[in-house]
């Protein structure tokens, strides 16, 4: 559904009239008596757009334009006015109206109005989390990227930011998902209450449900005194749950509870704790594997995942790669007073081949790191300092090469080792499909008998 526009009226004849109008026109619509309601609707739902008479008991049109423009400058507002006040529209379009239309209204040119102001704002919106305007008004890290999958995430982010269901972020250890979750916080209409994060991977199992839900005086030993939990920290606000999948099976039948009641008790506590907050979760864990395992609830499964988003690693973003070594630079460039540091094509390549396993983690502190010890005005890969590139998985044959294998060395040195590595798979692999039955072995690798034996010894595959 549509996010609703706001239609403030103070007679209501002719709110009716225009709410049933819109309503016909596919509109979602919202409406206030008059000016004072409409402000404090503003600062509890997201609007498409308002649209206001100018002349309101209390609060006028014009104090709902300011309040508009305070809550959220990308919303429209369309005042509606009497003959005698066009001077007083013309004020407020200088205040940032989108357009005004004169009373009585016309229904046709009042649908066309909306429509026109409803495209302006999808226009501004449009991938609003990426933006670094937004970002630096709201207070929040900026998201970089172009990739279509980021786009994409970023549509997803600004349609559920609105709503109040929980939100899943996927992806593996290191791809930005702190920042999705802020950007979702920042974006909804809670955003001016706390965002509250806790990393459940980080904390003993003994300590998770306390910090969580908090504890009241003698709840323990050591227990001195009542500590609110993050839940209750986070209320009328977000509750981000980083790595929520190390939750334990306690933990997370309490955290069920918390989402279908409200309400919690502290440890130790017995007097239930209402709460409204909203649950962003994050894990870089395959939960479905978790739930067959029994390592995770089933239902706890279902209750977070009613929105998943999953966040592509870096290696997956293309170009993106090269924005965002751009965008640490001149973080770093600045922090550090290297205001002439630059990369060189070769550092370019290499970092564009860099599998990036550690992904937007790793590259801001590889960025770093060669921003602090360059001596220069360039940065070449050898700055990098990166680790020795190697083929992915799909380029090598299937255990063909360990994981640990080493590719640092000369050319010479890394050929050997991938020789006998290479060597010892096949010969394995054509000894169990011989059942270990060396001359037809020998005969399928094409070597002599005496040949497979000494390499049968050599490699160590005498058992």
């Amino acid at each position: 559904m549509k996010e609703p526009l706001l239609l403030v009226e103070d007679k209501a004849e002719l709110r009716a009239v225009l709410s049933k109008a819109l309503k016909l026109a596919g509109w979602n619509v919202d409406e206030a008596p008059d000016g004072t309601t409409a402000l404090d609707k503003l600062r509890r739902m997201r609007y498409l757009l308002v649209l206001t008479d100018l002349k309101l008991p209390g609060c006028s049109g014009l104090d709902v334009l300011r309040g508009v423009k305070e809550a959220d400058p990308t919303i429209p507002v369309i005042l509606m006015t009497a003959f005698g006040s066009v001077e007083e529209a013309v004020t407020a379009m200088k205040e940032g109206a989108f357009d005004f239309i004169q009373k009585p209204v016309d229904l046709d040119h009042l649908r066309l109005l909306v429509e026109r102001a409803a495209r302006q704002q999808e226009l501004l919106r449009e991938n609003l989390v990426l933006r670094e305007d937004y970002a630096a008004r709201y207070g929040f890290p900026r998201i970089v990227g172009e990739h279509p999958s980021i786009l994409e995430i970023g549509q997803q982010v600004q349609r559920v930011a609105a709503a109040e269901t929980t939100v899943l972020l996927l992806g593996e250890s290191g791809t930005g998902k702190e920042l999705f979750a802020r950007a979702i916080h920042h974006l909804s209409k809670r955003r001016d209450q706390p965002f509250v994060a806790l990393n459940c991977a980080a904390i003993p199992e003994g300590l998770v449900e306390n910090e969580l839900f908090g504890h009241e005086k003698g709840a323990y030993t050591g227990a001195g005194a009542r500590k609110a939990g993050k839940m209750e920290l986070a209320h009328r606000g977000t509750l981000f749950l980083d790595e929520i999948g190390e939750l334990p099976l306690l933990t997370q039948s309490k955290l069920l509870r918390v989402i279908e009641e409200r309400q919690f008790e502290r440890v130790g506590g017995t007097q239930a704790i209402e709460v409204d907050s909203r649950i962003v979760c994050a894990t870089n864990r395959d939960l479905h594997a978790a739930v067959a395992g029994k390592t995770f609830r089933e239902d706890l499964y279902f209750r977070i995942s009613a929105v998943p988003i999953t966040i592509p690693p870096l290696r997956e973003r293309g170009a993106d790669v090269q924005l965002l070594a751009e965008h640490f630079l001149e973080k770093f460039r600045r922090e550090l007073a290297k205001p002439g540091l630059r990369l060189t094509e070769d550092a370019k390549e290499r970092l564009a081949a860099y599998p990036w396993p550690g992904n937007i983690r790793e590259l801001q502190n590889t960025i770093e790191r060669a921003v602090l010890l360059a001596d220069g005005e360039t940065l070449d890969a050898a700055d990098l300092r990166l680790p020795a590139a190697r083929p992915t998985a799909t380029e090598i044959p299937a255990g063909a090469l360990d994981e640990g294998f080493s590719w640092e060395g000369t050319l010479d040195e890394v050929s050997g080792r991938a020789v006998a590595h290479v060597e010892k798979f096949k010969i394995e692999t054509v000894l169990r499909e011989c059942r270990w039955n060396k001359t037809r072995a020998a005969e399928k690798l094409g070597v002599s008998y005496k040949t497979l034996l000494n390499k049968i010894k050599a490699l160590g595959l005498e058992g």
